[in-house]
């Protein structure tokens, strides 16, 4: 499956407020775009986080959506961006964050932001070598 992770250099939240860090927490991945207006992917987030630490870090998307009282397939359009983003992942009907925390699946992210930069460079190399083009 492809994995698309989008960065977005966002100025951080000047306080300290739970709701307001995982909003810029999910702009900054792309997870929430203009059409959001009801800010429905950072409530995702927020009640994923909650419920997976209250349930042995395994939830169910049917779960959060009678959780924050939203219909099942707006739910499962946010969730799909959440896998396709690397930041958790499904198993049978379970949904997991990766790693088991939010840290945890920045850093996996990061590496594997890091792979597809290394297998670009490598041949972004190629290309210009058989272009004729040099590094100054």
């Amino acid at each position: 499956m492809p994995q698309q992770i989008i960065l977005i250099n966002l100025e951080k939240p000047r306080e300290k407020i739970l709701e307001e860090d995982i909003r810029w927490f999910c702009n900054s991945f792309g997870l929430s775009s203009g059409r959001d207006t009801e800010n429905l992917a950072t409530q995702i987030v927020h009640d994923l986080l909650q419920q997976l630490a209250e349930n042995q870090n395994r939830i169910s998307s049917d779960i959060i959506a009678k959780s924050i009282e939203v219909n099942q397939s707006r739910v499962n359009h946010h969730i799909r961006n959440l896998i396709n983003s690397g930041l958790i992942y499904r198993e049978k009907r379970g949904l997991y964050l990766r790693g088991g925390s939010l840290k945890a699946a920045v850093q996996e992210m990061r590496k594997d932001s890091e792979r597809i930069f290394q297998e670009l460079e490598e041949i972004a190399e190629e290309i210009d070598e058989q272009m004729g083009l040099k590094n100054r």
